[in-house]
């Protein structure tokens, strides 16, 4: 069964990933590069991560994955939305943040290996 709420998930990170990425190739070119490099950084953490939660949806994201899905997705929100934020000008403090998200995006690749190891054993 296609889990709704991880598709949706999955389409709206890729929808802002892309959608910055082009901003950010189009619409920063005066941009210092510390600020465009935030924007790349974050679009790119972002898009895979959708394409992992568009997996995840389609299967379903039985037991350990669903814990998974939701790290990716909120991990992504949490660590590309702080450097767009930095990116448009908020204050550098929103660095201190980025990492949570990071260390979220850690832990669904590791509850997807654990998942991983639980379905060699059955």
């Amino acid at each position: 069964m296609i889990d709704r709420v991880f598709l949706i998930g999955a389409g709206l990170h890729g929808v802002v990933a892309v959608a910055m990425g082009a901003f950010a190739a189009h619409g920063m070119a005066d941009a210092a590069p510390e600020r465009l490099g935030w924007v790349h950084t974050g679009a790119q953490y972002q898009l895979v991560h959708a394409v992992a939660l568009l997996a995840l949806a389609l299967l379903g994201a039985p037991g350990m994955l669903r814990w998974a899905g939701w790290s990716f997705l909120v991990g992504a929100a949490i660590f590309s939305g702080t450097l767009y934020l930095m990116a448009f000008g908020a204050p550098r403090w929103f660095g201190a943040i980025t990492p949570i998200g990071g260390v979220l995006l850690i832990l669904g690749w590791a509850l997807a290996v654990l998942a991983a190891f639980r379905l060699a054993e059955s």
